[in-house]
């Protein structure tokens, strides 16, 4: 039964990019909460708010910290090409899928990084925005694949998170 239940979830998360970026959502409200932070509190879900020449903007996640400062983290979920890549048989396969996941999340970062939600009006965030990958193999695949793309997306002010990355607490005590 469990076997059938991923089975199907990963049918569906392959099927849709809104389906895949609403579980990857889900996942990082999951580790928020988890991490003693309240929504609607310390954190809220895609909040909108509206920039330069009216364009509306709405990151996945508004982290408020203490001294009113805020961090923004938007969920990117990069499943199709990894998951071609995990099931390849064959290295041409794989190499092939790996290109496709790289490029991937280098778009994901440079789509990220246009959207420039660290200039939003009214909040005090990070030079950065965090840029959250909820599958974790799929994460550290693509750092040990191109040691150079955490540092790629530093550049672009794309602060690159993983599941075990994020899962901190935010305001810095221990748990």
């Amino acid at each position: 039964q469990i076997s059938k239940e991923a089975s199907n979830l990963t049918s569906a998360l392959k099927g849709q990019a809104k389906t895949q970026g609403n579980w990857g959502e889900i996942i990082l409200e999951s580790i928020l909460e988890k991490s003693g932070l309240v929504r609607d509190r310390e954190f809220f879900v895609q909040p909108s708010f509206t920039g330069e020449q009216g364009r509306r903007l709405q990151p996945d996640i508004v982290v408020n910290y203490p001294g009113g400062r805020n961090v923004i983290i938007d969920s990117k979920v990069s499943l199709v090409a990894y998951e071609r890549y995990a099931s390849a048989e064959a290295r041409e396969e794989q190499e092939a899928a790996l290109r496709e996941h790289l490029l991937s999340v280098k778009n994901h970062i440079t789509e990220l990084s246009g959207k420039r939600y660290q200039e939003i009006y009214g909040l005090q965030t990070l030079d950065f925005v965090m840029l959250f990958m909820p599958i974790e193999p799929a994460y550290m695949l693509a750092m040990q694949a191109d040691p150079g793309l955490w540092n790629w997306a530093y550049d672009r002010r794309i602060l690159v998170i993983s599941p075990t990355i994020s899962s901190f607490d935010f305001y810095g005590k221990d748990d």
